[in-house]
């Protein structure tokens, strides 16, 4: 149980990326005072917690009211998790930016847009979430593993938003990528073992 419980707090942690996030968050606040900083991570990691519950909580029946079988969203989302890996080792923007239209002054809306969605809980996110749902322990135990590693995760977030500043400025924007290729290539790996897995399920391929 403890080896999966790693497995599930190390891919949620290097999907939603905490140090990635260091220089995303840094260019959507640039203009705001150090207060509306702290102020805007920590609502941002709030509406993400909830977006997140959501999923934790109703994943597995989502997955059956659409009659998506955990075989076939095991191959969508080891799809997914190599198109992010791909992302993440060739430095290419996986996240949306604020909108051109998006008031300085309104804080609340960016805590929502860009930072919870989809900078922390974005496609990788949920699909991981949803993927680890469809597992075959009981809906108490993966619920309770996926909330156990959901808010530590949660938690490096809204601290490495706190401490943006000083992370980019110890690590570096080449500390920083460096750090984000080294993620990206353990998630490649991730994807196709999630792929093998999803074959193995639809009895495509023999375990």
């Amino acid at each position: 149980m403890w080896a999966f419980y790693l497995q599930l707090f190390f891919t949620i942690f290097i999907v939603i990326d905490p140090i990635g996030i260091v220089p995303l968050f840094l260019s959507t606040v640039a203009n705001l005072e150090t207060e509306k900083r702290r102020q805007l991570a920590y609502r941002a990691v709030v509406v993400a917690f909830v977006v997140l519950s959501v999923f934790i909580l109703g994943g597995r029946y989502i997955l059956s009211f659409f009659g998506i079988s955990p075989g076939a969203f095991y191959v969508a989302g080891g799809i997914l998790f190599f198109l992010i890996s791909m992302d993440m080792l060739f430095a290419r923007s996986k996240r949306s930016k604020t909108s051109e239209q998006e008031s300085e002054d309104d804080t609340a809306s960016l805590a929502v847009f860009p930072l919870a969605i989809p900078m922390i809980s974005g496609p990788g996110a949920i699909t991981t979430i949803m993927l680890y749902s469809a597992d075959s322990h009981s809906w108490l135990t993966i619920t309770l593993l996926l909330f156990a590693a959901v808010i530590p995760v949660l938690a490096l977030v809204y601290l490495a938003m706190r401490m943006s500043s000083l992370i980019l400025k110890v690590l570096g924007k080449t500390g920083v990528s460096v750090v984000e290729r080294m993620m990206g290539l353990i998630l490649s790996g991730l994807s196709v073992q999630f792929v093998y897995r999803g074959l193995i399920k639809l009895s495509i391929l023999a375990s």
